[in-house]
């Protein structure tokens, strides 16, 4: 009778450590991005970086999330998702801790790249985590590590300015952010030294074509569009804002409050789609929101900061809806890996052109109103894919 009692607590103990992993995880899956945008303009004085390179950075995570992800469901199936998940973190530290002291631009993009590969593979295999270890709770579990994603991407929009001048060097500013993946290295190592059950399921369950399938594709097109505006939003706003005339320390702020609004908004949305049979309705609300707040950049980003900002932050809630999708669209484990290495190796390709263009088009036309008026327009096909990825089916 002990031992039956012992073994619930046991799994209620492994499932809650389980959890604090994941969390600890998510905080690292996008500081490594946001505490660039604050500080892009000392980046390019002190490394010579030109407005082409600098919409290069941009583009970087999503390059890296694009070919390294679809890595992803090999290594899993070869080692388990947990050691890929400690290297990734691994990787993630050493870039951190070496690019701000990179020479020029072409070993600091290198330098992120590394980086931005490690979380390449954290981005692809947590979704697979959750259907492993939480079935039941996939909204909710989903929702609450989208909060800690956002929390860490907020923390360092708004915190790297005042670290830069704390530090009196950007590069001190950029290069403290390490110390968040190796506080998140220790039970991703204790968790990879077991046999996890997505990698006896990977190695079990037959290959399933997920590229044949049409929701496969409408997620993927849905995460392309929503990476395009996140990617767009997290290298472009702040600088949008400070050639608006506003100062950075604002700017950095404004751009906080569209991250810190996917803390509440993402948890509440994602609890609530994982217990409807349909996506669809939230997918296509976010977009009208994305339309109502790229429309008031392009009329005027000083008019309305803070309603701009407002409006941004509830169409990157994206991110959490599509990541509830993908774990609820595969029937199993070893399926959502390959499902979510597919929609996301796709979708980030399809949003790779989009920081550079963004970037591009204010080189050619001195402004931000025609890099503006295209990403009104890239809502359209967000709604669409949304549309179709949120309706009620299963792989």
């Amino acid at each position: 009778m002990a031992v039956l009692e012992e073994q619930p607590t046991r799994s209620r103990r492994g499932r809650a450590f389980t959890l604090v992993a994941l969390v600890l995880a998510a905080v690292n899956l996008r500081l490594a991005v946001t505490s660039v945008g604050p500080v892009l303009t000392e980046i390019r004085d002190g490394l010579g970086m030109s407005s082409t390179v600098a919409g290069l950075l941009t583009s970087v995570p999503v390059v890296c999330f694009a070919t390294v992800g679809l890595l992803a469901p090999r290594l899993a199936r070869r080692v388990g998702a947990a050691p890929v998940i400690a290297g990734g973190l691994v990787l993630l530290a050493a870039g951190l801790t070496a690019r701000p002291f990179a020479g020029g631009p072409a070993l600091f993009l290198l330098l992120s790249a590394v980086s931005l590969a490690g979380i390449a593979l954290v981005n692809v295999l947590l979704p697979s985590i959750v259907k492993d270890h939480f079935p039941t709770q996939v909204g909710t579990v989903t929702g609450l590590y989208s909060v800690a994603l956002n929390l860490g991407a907020t923390a360092a929009a708004a915190t790297t300015v005042p670290l830069t001048d704390g530090f009196g060097d950007w590069r001190l500013g950029l290069g403290c952010w390490a110390l968040a993946a190796l506080v998140a290295l220790p039970p991703w190592l204790l968790l990879a030294r077991q046999r996890t059950a997505t990698r006896t399921a990977a190695a079990s369950t037959p290959p399933v074509r997920v590229s044949r399938q049409p929701i496969a594709w409408a997620l993927a097109v849905y995460f392309g569009m929503q990476s395009t505006s996140a990617y767009v939003i997290i290298g472009w706003l702040p600088q949008i804002y400070r050639d608006a005339g506003l100062s950075a320390e604002l700017a950095g702020v404004l751009f906080a409050t569209t991250s810190l609004l996917g803390v509440p908004l993402g948890m509440l949305l994602s609890a609530v789609a994982g217990k409807l049979r349909s996506q669809s309705g939230i997918a296509v609300t976010l977009g009208l929101f994305g339309i109502a707040g790229y429309s008031g950049l392009w009329a005027d980003p000083a008019a309305a900061p803070w309603l701009w900002a407002v409006l941004l932050g509830i169409v990157n809630t994206a991110f959490p809806l599509v990541l509830t999708m993908i774990a609820l669209r595969g029937s199993n484990p070893a399926t959502v890996v390959r499902l979510s290495a597919f929609a996301q190796g796709v979708g980030y390709l399809i949003a790779i052109p989009g920081p550079i263009l963004i970037g591009a088009l204010h080189d050619a036309t001195g402004g931000w109103r025609a890099p503006l008026a295209v990403m009104v327009v890239l809502m359209v096909p967000q709604i669409t894919a949304g549309y179709f990825a949120g309706r009620n089916r299963q792989i």
